[in-house]
């Protein structure tokens, strides 16, 4: 070996082993939060692994994307496989979120308005414990009419958020001279666009996104930080660049057995009202949101590495979920807006190293409102959000035990205002203004298509969940109890 070739490694080994020794002086953990946009939970081979296999192959045996990364966040840490959106859309989940608050009580009851002015979030928290708090990618929150909206004014406690943008799902992304980012597809008439031509893997906003993620920890890896990378895919427009627009091209999807449904027998608040009507599958689409699911994967494995490679990953919570999942055809049904569990059940899965037993499964239901009062308890932050209205489930992430079966009741809004849900481990019931109440034994009946209120059998847990769904909302203040264009069907039986 070249002595300069020798002076350089020295050099190059001194560097890596001065980081790992400040990483592992470093007594508070770091946080990184991958949440994406529009998730059906059944992608992820964590979630498939739980499930019989009717379930877990809806779409058809062995039509399955395999994401071995975010497995891997599961298999060392814990999955909740009863986790929720508090309303299943975009604005409303994501403030719930980061508050700690239902969605009505951040301002925040449906997408296009701003969060609430002075709002506390777990970043502002975070940041004022010391850690360094970034935000990547779509916020959300702002109701900024001129998308995309970089760098809001309005921070909400992360610190850095110049790469942070209120909306749109761009495909292209690039950096300017002084490295401020912009929308790098651009239109015949000037103006940004969603197309994902020519986009590669350093353009591709979920490529693009975990580069500045890798760029934030290279900064900031000897102090604690904080960073939340939201990925907008697999939202639609259901592109994605090349090789995953290919990749699943010889998979073919079958119908949903919930599509095949007869209409007459689905609840009238399902059949009433409701956009995004799928009667047939649309084989590229499906395919395409496969291929944005294994490029998320691909890239959360790119930063997983990049996290061990710095010595970083044994004081590291990693965090994927998203805000909200994705009918994918279900009872008939494409995007989002339903209390069904293809749409309000989202992925979460949680790493803690010496921290959350590997191999954990969480039973009990949550809520994106129960997220932000939990992370703080998990990392040992005594400061509170104030009047936060989410649990904190943190000894039931911290504990000795393999499975968590707490049988809580927590609830689910709607932007629309058109339903509210309650939801344990087991069941889960459905009111409305224009229908009779629906109780589902997801034990039973996981594809969602019996109504078991009316029978004398459920009639006590039918009670039990309409009463827990009633005084949650009366502590929200939800409006649908405190002033609903109609009435909630409360009671049907004779």
């Amino acid at each position: 070996m070249k002595r300069r070739d020798f002076t350089k490694l020295a050099a190059t080994t001194m560097v890596a082993a001065t980081g790992s020794t400040l990483a592992a002086k470093q007594t508070k953990p770091n946080l990184l939060i991958f949440q994406t946009d529009e998730h059906n939970f059944r992608t992820l081979g964590c979630y498939r692994d739980l499930m019989s296999e009717d379930q877990a192959f809806v779409w058809g045996k062995g039509v399955k994307v395999d994401t071995p990364h975010i497995d891997s966040i599961a298999r060392d840490g814990a999955i909740c496989d009863r986790y929720y959106s508090s309303s299943p859309v975009c604005s409303p989940s994501r403030a719930s979120f980061v508050s700690g608050l239902y969605p009505i009580n951040t301002n925040v009851y449906k997408n296009g308005i701003p969060l609430k002015e002075g709002l506390v979030t777990f970043a502002e928290v975070l940041k004022q414990q010391g850690y360094s708090t970034s935000y990547l990618g779509k916020w959300h929150l702002e109701g900024i009419k001129e998308k995309p909206g970089f760098a809001p004014k309005r921070k909400f406690g992360f610190d850095d958020n110049r790469y942070m943008w209120d909306g749109g799902h761009w495909k292209k992304m690039g950096l300017k001279e002084d490295g401020s980012p912009y929308v790098a597809s651009i239109g015949s008439n000037g103006k940004v666009n969603t197309r994902v031509d020519g986009a590669d893997e350093k353009s591709f906003t979920t490529d693009w996104l975990a580069d500045r993620t890798m760029e934030i920890i290279e900064r900031d890896q000897h102090k604690p930080f904080c960073i939340m990378c939201s990925i907008p895919d697999p939202h639609t427009p259901n592109t994605v660049r090349a090789p995953y627009d290919t990749m699943f091209k010889d998979l073919h999807f079958k119908n949903p057995k919930t599509m095949d449904w007869p209409l007459e027998k689905m609840p009238k608040w399902h059949r009433v009202g409701q956009k995004n009507t799928c009667l047939e599958i649309d084989q590229d689409k499906f395919q395409q949101y496969f291929g944005m699911v294994k490029c998320i994967d691909d890239n959360v494995g790119r930063v997983l590495g990049d996290l061990k490679a710095k010595g970083l990953d044994q004081n590291t919570i990693v965090i994927f979920t998203s805000d909200h999942g994705d009918m994918l055809g279900e009872h008939k049904r494409t995007n989002k807006s339903m209390p069904f569990e293809a749409s309000a059940r989202i992925p979460f899965v949680i790493r803690y190293p010496k921290k959350i037993r590997p191999g954990k499964v969480i039973h009990t239901a949550y809520t994106t409102v129960d997220f932000a009062p939990t992370i703080l308890g998990m990392m040992g932050i005594s400061e509170t959000i104030p009047n936060a209205e989410g649990i904190d489930g943190s000894s039931a992430f911290l504990s000795k035990e393999l499975e968590v079966n707490d049988d809580r009741i927590t609830y689910v809004t709607s932007a629309h205002q058109n339903a509210v849900t309650a939801v344990n481990q087991r069941y889960k019931l459905v009111l409305t203004p224009i229908d009779d109440p629906w109780l589902f034994d997801l034990e039973k009946d996981p594809d969602e298509l019996i109504n078991q209120y009316p029978k004398p059998e459920y009639k006590e847990i039918g009670q039990r969940m309409k009463t827990a769904l009633m005084n949650a909302m009366k502590r929200a203040n939800e409006p649908m109890l405190v002033s609903p264009k109609k009435p909630l069907i409360v009671e049907t039986r004779s």
